[in-house]
């Protein structure tokens, strides 16, 4: 289930694709719903292990994170997922925010008036969705996107509600 929140949390960021981006360090805020009080609750108990993983384990994802310029998620406020992530200039120029979809994906944009209508297909991990990312400038965006995870035991539908602000130009250095 802890696969499931972070996979959610990485596709819906991953398309957000903006007429520009601003280079440097952003927070991405992200929050999955199924509608399933069980699942919903084991999403949470998903986001609780992230927070009370041992020390040692900690260090060695937050390593292999900080590798690809994002941070370990962390329970936000709202029960949602929160990260930084950074954004070169090389990804600013090419429109794109950090983070790549796990698994083999393909995805389709169209331009709408402030933003982008979206829609991605996912073969491994088994999933697609469709949703709307509007922009606020080039230094913030709400997205909402209906995904169903057809990987595990059937079909789980969730609504994912995610949001991105920029924080600053400079990002932390990554390990080596």
């Amino acid at each position: 289930m802890k696969r499931l929140v972070i996979a959610l949390a990485l596709m819906t960021s991953a398309v957000a694709q903006a007429q520009t981006i601003k280079p440097g360090l952003w927070e991405l805020n992200t929050k999955v719903s199924t509608g399933n009080a069980q699942t919903d609750q084991a999403l949470t108990a998903a986001l609780n292990q992230l927070a009370a993983m041992p020390a040692e384990q900690r260090a060695q994802l937050e390593a292999s994170m900080a590798k690809n310029g994002v941070s370990l998620p962390k329970a936000g406020s709202n029960g949602g997922l929160t990260m930084t992530a950074c954004v070169t200039p090389e990804m600013a120029a090419r429109k794109e925010l950090p983070l790549g979809q796990d698994g083999k994906c393909t995805s389709k944009q169209q331009q709408v008036s402030g933003g982008l209508d979206v829609s991605f297909t996912c073969t491994d991990p088994a999933s697609s969705g469709n949703g709307q990312i509007r922009f606020q400038g080039d230094n913030a965006y709400t997205s909402t996107m209906q995904v169903i995870n057809n990987s595990g035991a059937g079909p789980q539908s969730a609504t994912v509600q995610s949001s991105g602000r920029w924080l600053s130009a400079s990002c932390p250095p990554r390990p080596q």
